[in-house]
């Protein structure tokens, strides 16, 4: 981002000054039927994207538009996928509060993973066979498992603190994590269309060697893209003539 947009905010250079802005980006799909295996199928040409830079109130509102003017209110189900981010929960819950919240399965394996690295450390065997173990724990939904093991390993002060926030973060997220139950329904656990997005959409058009943005000519940039790649092109430049 240019200097002017970054005055005053904190980041993560070594001075604790800010170079970059976070981009939300949001897509809504439709699904309604399965492959022959079970596995959950988006319903062609139906998904859509909005983004911007903007606050988590603001851009929960952006979505919500988005998911009212595909049709949500006619929606047998309606399904909020997403990573563990904190802003997530809350603009789910109160734009849709019926939604079934998954958090996207590979983001918790992740998670599951570092508490792995922490308990285990250099013994890279052990932390392996610990991992598969809890992965498949991780996807039969069995998070308390995981838990109660975790908090039964006796480690040193410094090591307790990291753990006991891995096993926070899986505490606090249980419900969003059973995916036995979400597959047995047919339902997506895995938020990829929306990580691709994240790189066609956002990162080769605006994440470019030397590049930097105004927040106003990013997000013109990102409200393109994801008119484009909602197939939505045409349309919004005949609602500009009208």
């Amino acid at each position: 981002m240019t200097q002017e947009e970054l005055r005053g905010r904190k980041g993560k250079q070594e001075d604790g000054t800010a170079k970059t802005r976070g981009a939300k980006l949001g897509c809504v799909f439709t699904q309604t039927t399965t492959d022959g295996q079970g596995f959950p199928v988006r319903d062609p040409d139906s998904t859509s994207f909005v983004g911007a830079i903007e606050p988590a109130e603001k851009f929960g509102w952006r979505i919500y538009a988005e998911a009212m003017r595909r049709g949500l209110a006619q929606a047998q189900q309606v399904v909020v996928l997403g990573d563990g981010a904190e802003w997530i929960k809350p603009m789910a819950e109160m734009h849709f509060p019926e939604a079934t919240l998954i958090i996207d399965l590979y983001h918790a394996r992740e998670h599951v993973s570092e508490l792995c690295k922490i308990l285990y450390g250099s013994e890279g065997k052990k932390m392996e066979q610990q991992r598969i173990r809890w992965w498949t724990d991780l996807d039969e939904g069995k998070v308390e498992k995981i838990i109660l093991q975790a908090k039964k390993m006796n480690q040193t002060l410094d090591i307790t603190k990291k753990k006991d926030k891995e096993i926070n973060y899986l505490e606090k997220n249980k419900e969003r994590m059973r995916y036995a139950q979400f597959r047995a329904q047919g339902l997506f656990v895995g938020s990829g269309v929306i990580e691709a997005g994240c790189k066609t959409i956002i990162g080769h058009r605006l994440k470019q060697s030397g590049m930097e943005w105004s927040v106003r000519g990013a997000n013109a940039i990102i409200t393109l893209r994801c008119l484009i790649n909602s197939n939505r092109f045409e349309d919004y430049w005949d609602s500009r003539a009208a």
